[in-house]
């Protein structure tokens, strides 16, 4: 069973920066998908950002040219890059592979 591990969420000022991380075990990492997902309060979960296991990305389009997915493979982690942070990236951050099965979550909170 995978098990998904999310860390690196924070407050941050408008205009800020945060990377996030997740480390996957349990499964081989390398021949997954992974993808960052959040939700704010009140509203569905939406997909942010994926990255495929031959390294191709897709992103949502609220977060075009501000976030960047990366992928270290020998680490078994996935990265989220957040540049230019607005307050409506206020979320919890979720990290998933294409297996079921969601982390726990790091809260990024954006406020001056």
């Amino acid at each position: 069973q995978v098990q998904l591990v999310e860390s690196g969420g924070g407050l941050v000022q408008p205009g800020g920066s945060l990377r996030l991380s997740c480390t996957a075990s349990g499964i081989m990492f390398r021949i997954y998908g992974m993808g960052w997902y959040r939700q704010a309060p009140g509203k569905q979960r939406e997909v942010v950002a994926t990255i495929r296991s031959d390294g191709s990305t897709n992103y949502g389009d609220s977060v075009k040219g501000r976030f960047t997915i990366s992928r270290d493979n020998a680490k078994n982690t996935v990265y989220l890059q957040m540049n230019s942070l607005k307050f409506e990236d206020t979320a919890v951050y979720y990290c998933k592979s294409d297996l079921p099965g969601w982390g726990q979550g790091t809260q990024v909170t954006v406020s001056s």
